[in-house]
């Protein structure tokens, strides 16, 4: 597939102008409705007859693709089957504003785990209205009172399997019901590899279970990621000005300290990297994708 080399730009008083130039895996602002070459034709029409699809092609195939020209294809391959997720942490309104410019209307899964801060739902508020994002709110049906009140504060245990708990319910389950409900099929989200350890074995595209799982900002960097809010006039999360890297609940997660190795470290007290939204359901799964362990 041959590279583009497209300039983004930005509307400014009506006028359209060059804003900065990317590399190639960076999203563009010229994007083509339908791709006419042929080795994109290839691509969809390849996929598209296969019930059961070829990862290894595909992943080999999209190398030297940009994030938009990602999207675009997966649109084109799982239509209305299509979701994505948002935690409207800290660098989400890259997502969210990469993916619903060329998919508008695609359903937004959010998993309210009633453990957010104040900051989180009023920026959520804030880029569902600037976007119009098409969000889909999920929780658990146990209510945070009621689970304190069974199985104590987990996240105080200070234990593993205390935290995998409160994923399972507050996050894993919630995730697991809004796929099956809204019929999906596909299911982009925003990881990278630079995240975890888990996250570095990752492809671009991938199989979750019965899901396909498409990853268009996999090889992106933190400075890639600062470049496009720039470049779009994107917020970050507020807790960013506040020397957070990464945010989740407001129990588990903390400013980065000179003391941190990594960033992931400001989560669950450092006991592990993964809420478990993103990790492999099963032990074949987890062997398959060399996960690591939590």
């Amino acid at each position: 597939m041959p590279r583009l080399n497209l300039i983004a730009q930005k509307q400014v008083g009506g006028v359209v102008t060059p804003q900065k130039q990317f590399p190639y895996h960076f999203d563009e602002t010229e994007l083509k409705t339908n791709y006419q070459d042929e080795e994109s034709d290839h691509l969809t029409s390849a996929t598209l007859e296969k019930s059961q699809l070829d990862l290894e092609v595909i992943n080999q195939q999209l190398e030297k693709t940009t994030a938009s020209q990602i999207v675009e294809y997966t649109a084109q391959i799982f239509g209305n089957g299509l979701v994505m997720s948002t935690s409207f942490g800290i660098q989400s309104a890259l997502m969210l504003h990469l993916v619903t410019r060329i998919i508008p209307d695609i359903p937004v899964i959010w998993i309210d785990t009633g453990y957010l801060p104040p900051e989180t739902y009023r920026f959520a508020q804030e880029l569902t209205a600037r976007l119009k994002l098409n969000l889909k709110v999920y929780q658990s049906p146990i209510s945070p009172a009621r689970m304190e009140a069974l199985y104590g504060r987990l996240w105080e245990q200070n234990d593993v399997d205390a935290f995998n708990r409160y994923d399972q319910i507050r996050k894993v389950e919630p995730m697991q019901r809004a796929l099956e409900e809204l019929k999906a099929t596909a299911w982009l989200a925003g990881l990278r590899r630079d995240q975890t350890e888990h996250r570095k074995s990752l492809q671009l595209f991938n199989q979750q279970e019965k899901l396909y799982k498409i990853l268009p900002i996999l090889r992106w960097t933190a400075k890639d990621v600062y470049e496009y809010l720039q470049a779009y006039e994107l917020p970050y999360h507020p807790f960013f000005d506040l020397g957070y890297t990464t945010v989740g609940d407001w129990h588990s997660s903390r400013p980065l300290t000179l003391a941190d190795e990594h960033e992931r470290d400001t989560r669950f007290n450092g006991l592990k990297q993964e809420c478990g939204l993103h990790l492999p359901q099963t032990t074949g799964e987890a062997e398959s994708l060399d996960s690591s362990s939590l």
